[in-house]
């Protein structure tokens, strides 16, 4: 992408902000243990301003009549390069990257105390980083000093992600594309995962074949840690232990995407290990799968959030009363909403940058409308822990069914169909292979 995009993007912050001056570093570096680091990732609302992905590095904005962004990033340093690769360097990174002007990160701290001077306000992630808080208001003080000089300091602090978070819930044409991508790998790893999924395998092993397809199709990284939970396990929301041997009679289901280019695809799939669902998996799975259709059928432009939650919520509890998993009238599961016991999350949340993106759901105390642009996951779900008032058959069904789609102009787009998940699908895919 040029760098005119991000030019662009920034202008767009400045000219919401109208005056002040706004303060957003990137990502810390994180230590594993002893001296080796987690592999970096950039900070999102950082690297959607700027596209710079290297550490220690912030970003400073300054709007007005004459706007202004600056980049502060490490120094060119060829030693270092050789341990730890390519630094672009100030200039590089001015020239490369559509900057009015770079300094080096080490002065930081006597450029802010500059530029803090005579802005009305502060744009910054208040809360975020405790020492950045500190610093901050260490710097805003010497400032202050500053009044017999004439200088004054800002005095407001607003949280800049209030205007950052809502121009990055409308993904625009380049970051549509970034995501349809991640999508379509993320797909293949789904069926690289049916294929590979055998009697006897092992969680990880199915793990690993996913991480494999993501890298393979250059994927940098999973979206988020993966999902793949067997028999009982399935009913375990966050389960990620992912270290149970595949059992026959397993339902297996994997919830994993790949990030690409710093955007993240969400994928759920339920299949049964031996190929085949039962009877009693069969029901339930159709349910789920009738829910998330009512969902995605619900989204379009205008429709507020919780409209597609509120379709798949209705399916979900009318096909519990049709299989005995609660008793009363559907009006009555509704509203008492006993359906919980088997659907305790909600359908969907934002996508993009992050996995569970950025972006309010409700505007003045009201679910917000859909727009054209904006992308969320839809993922109903069952979970039929064992209990004495369940039939044995149903113990340990756990199903979820994801998939990430974009509102357009007429209605929606799913992003993520390519991924099998209609019975008959699912059952061809693992019987040809």
């Amino acid at each position: 992408m040029t760098s005119k995009i991000y030019a662009e993007r920034r202008l767009r912050l400045q000219t919401q902000m109208q005056r002040g001056i706004a303060i957003l570093p990137t990502a810390l570096e994180q230590v594993r243990n002893g001296d080796a680091h987690f592999p970096f990732r950039f900070g999102s609302s950082f690297h959607y301003l700027t596209g710079f992905d290297e550490p220690e590095a912030v970003l400073v904005l300054i709007a007005g009549e004459t706007p202004q962004s600056i980049l502060f990033c490490r120094e060119k340093n060829l030693e270092r390069e050789i341990w730890d690769g390519f630094r672009h360097g100030p200039e590089a990174a001015r020239a490369a990257f559509g900057f009015d002007a770079a300094y080096p990160i080490a002065q930081l701290d006597e450029k802010l105390i500059e530029l803090l001077g005579d802005q009305p306000a502060v744009y910054y992630p208040i809360g975020a980083d405790a020492v950045w808080d500190a610093r901050l208001l260490r710097l805003r003080g010497e400032v202050q000093a500053k009044a017999r000089s004439g200088v004054s300091a800002p005095d407001t602090l607003r949280d800049v992600r209030g205007l950052l978070d809502e121009l990055r819930l409308f993904k625009d044409t380049y970051e549509l594309d970034v995501m349809r991508r991640a999508a379509a790998i993320s797909c293949d790893a789904h069926r690289r995962a049916m294929r590979a999924t055998r009697l006897g395998s092992m969680e990880y092993e199915i793990e690993a074949e996913l991480l494999h397809e993501f890298r393979r199709r250059g994927a940098q990284a999973p979206a988020y840690t993966s999902i793949v939970a067997g028999g009982a396990n399935a009913c375990v929301l966050h389960y990620v232990g992912n270290d149970q041997q595949l059992k026959d009679g397993d339902l297996l289901l994997i919830d994993a995407g790949c990030e690409l280019d710093g955007y993240a695809a969400d994928i759920t799939r339920t299949f049964p290990v031996n190929g085949r669902f039962s009877a009693a998996q069969r029901d339930v799975y159709e349910i789920v799968l009738a829910a998330q259709s009512a969902a995605i059928d619900a989204i379009r432009p205008g429709a507020h959030w919780n409209v597609p939650h509120e379709a798949a919520v209705r399916v979900l509890a009318q096909g519990m009363l049709d299989l005995k998993l609660l008793s009363g009238t559907l009006d009555g599961v509704l509203e008492s909403e006993s359906y919980k016991r088997f659907y305790m999350h909600r359908t969907g949340h934002w996508l993009g940058m992050d996995v569970h993106d950025v972006g309010s759901y409700k505007l003045g105390g009201d679910w917000r409308p859909l727009q054209s642009g904006m992308v969320l996951t839809v993922e109903p779900g069952c979970y039929i822990r064992p209990a004495d008032d369940i039939p044995e058959a149903m113990w340990n069904i756990g199903i979820r069914i994801e998939d990430d789609v974009a509102v357009t102009e007429s209605g929606c787009e799913v992003l993520t169909g390519a991924a099998p998940k209609s019975i008959s699908e699912i059952e061809e895919i693992m019987r040809h292979e």
